[in-house]
């Protein structure tokens, strides 16, 4: 699916892109439409600056809290995105990468981040324990996908295999 994604992008980006800076060019003209883009990329390179030192203060501050940086890489992966898209000509990609780059769009789309990256997880989860289920010659070992259910008298944190030991003679 991704590389299908991939082509669409590459093929139907440039064309909206052309599309909508020649409606803008028709509406304004060519230069105010030529200043417009000039500003925009100014604009969205003091932003992406400004708010990459931001995410990069952040998560060097959290590794010498010894937290985990979760929140704060995902900011600098956005940041990263955004500048991208900023870097593109266009306007479609620039409004993209402003909703990236900005301060008070950043969470919903962080959000929205870490809610596919959780699904993902989660389908990988279940890929590899269906994997692993019809796997002969280990009678009682099994993968499950919900890590949260553990045996009786176990903390749910802890991973149990259960097996017997065979000793080989020599």
């Amino acid at each position: 699916m991704l590389p299908v994604a991939l082509l669409v992008a590459f093929l139907l980006v440039p064309i909206v892109e052309i599309y909508v800076i020649l409606q803008v060019g028709h509406l304004i003209g060519a230069w105010p439409t030529v200043a417009l883009l000039i500003a925009e990329s100014v604009l969205g390179a003091w932003i992406v600056r400004r708010e990459g030192r931001r995410a990069w203060r952040a998560l060097t501050g959290t590794f010498q809290k010894g937290g985990l940086p979760d929140r704060e890489l995902a900011d600098a992966a956005l940041v990263l995105i955004g500048g991208v898209l900023l870097l593109t000509p266009g306007f479609v990609t620039d409004i993209l990468g402003f909703l990236f780059v900005l301060p008070f769009t950043r969470p919903v789309l962080r959000w929205l981040l870490s809610a596919f990256v959780a699904r993902r997880v989660r389908v990988a989860q279940s890929r590899t324990a269906a994997a692993f289920e019809g796997l002969g010659g280990m009678p009682g070992v099994r993968i499950r996908p919900d890590a949260q259910s553990a045996p009786e008298g176990r903390e749910p944190d802890a991973r149990v295999v259960r097996g017997e030991v065979i000793e080989e003679d020599r």
